[in-house]
């Protein structure tokens, strides 16, 4: 009778249903089984998501032109705040972008007007300038977003104070109109909001707009400020009207910034696209020495 060794009987296959549903453990030349990604630990996570929060708020390296136009929003706020009140309503009315001042020094104006926050920073304006300025620098860069703001508080306000000085010489108005206080930031807030609603999903851009008309509307119709309530969605028109040029500029920037992240660079203030390209064929595998 002939007695089988210990090696014959380890390579018999052993059929074993039980541990055959059990995952092979790794070892010395045995990788370990793929399976699903591990998801990151709870701090990891928490970390990312205060990131992301963090890239709503202004930074001078990320976002210079609202970080640098929110700290002159500060100065004279600060000087409306605590200088002597005569000196601060002298310079508020050489600021305004009245009939009269516009058809004298109308750049300086259109510039000093800007300056000025309508209740200081007490005032939410403020709050909602910096969300929208920085998520729009973000998305579009500094130069543009600076254009958008300063067009549309310019052509906002040229829009409405050009009828009131056609208005005055034909007799409709008062010769008074031509002088009026007329400053603020809210055009170039209203015109940054329109532009950056483009950049937007269809139905928060939908909710955000129609949020937006009906708020302009009770304004129009209550008119306790003519002047400021036709410029607020005259300055909404002419960002909704960029949507062409900001969408363009805003999937080339995607592109250099995705392109850059290739290359193993890093783009500062760049916001790349959450929509990852889609391949139509695998990648190929390199190919070794034969």
């Amino acid at each position: 009778m002939h007695q089988r060794t210990d090696r014959a009987v380890r390579e018999k296959p052993f059929a074993a249903p039980l541990l055959d549903a059990v995952p092979r453990q790794p070892g010395p030349g045995r990788p370990a089984a793929p399976g699903p990604a591990a998801p990151p630990p709870p701090p990891a996570r928490r970390a990312r998501r205060a990131r992301r929060w963090l890239r709503l708020l202004p930074t001078p390296a990320g976002t210079p032109f609202t970080f640098g136009y929110l700290l002159v929003l500060v100065a004279t706020s600060l000087f409306m705040e605590f200088a002597d009140p005569a000196t601060v309503a002298a310079v508020l009315r050489e600021s305004s972008t009245d009939v009269a001042h516009l058809g004298e020094t109308p750049l300086l104006v259109l510039a000093a007007s800007a300056l000025w926050v309508v209740g200081g920073l007490t005032s939410p304006v403020v709050f909602v300038l910096a969300l929208v300025l920085t998520a729009l620098e973000r998305r579009i860069g500094g130069r543009r977003t600076a254009a958008v703001f300063v067009l549309g508080h310019v052509v906002a306000t040229l829009a409405t104070e050009i009828p009131v000085g056609i208005s005055v010489v034909v007799g409709h108005l008062p010769e008074s109109s031509l002088h009026r206080l007329d400053y603020g930031i809210s055009f170039g807030l209203m015109a940054s909001v329109g532009a950056l609603t483009g950049l937007f999903t269809p139905l928060v851009r939908t909710l955000v707009l129609g949020g937006l008309g009906v708020m302009l509307a009770i304004d129009l119709v209550d008119l306790s400020s003519p002047l400021t309530d036709w410029g607020h969605p005259l300055a909404l028109l002419f960002g909704i009207a960029c949507w062409p040029l900001l969408r363009r500029a805003g999937a080339v920037r995607e592109a250099v910034t995705r392109g850059a992240a290739a290359r193993g660079e890093v783009i500062r203030g760049a916001v790349p696209s959450r929509r990852a390209p889609r391949r139509t064929r695998p990648p190929a595998r390199a190919q070794g020495p034969r």
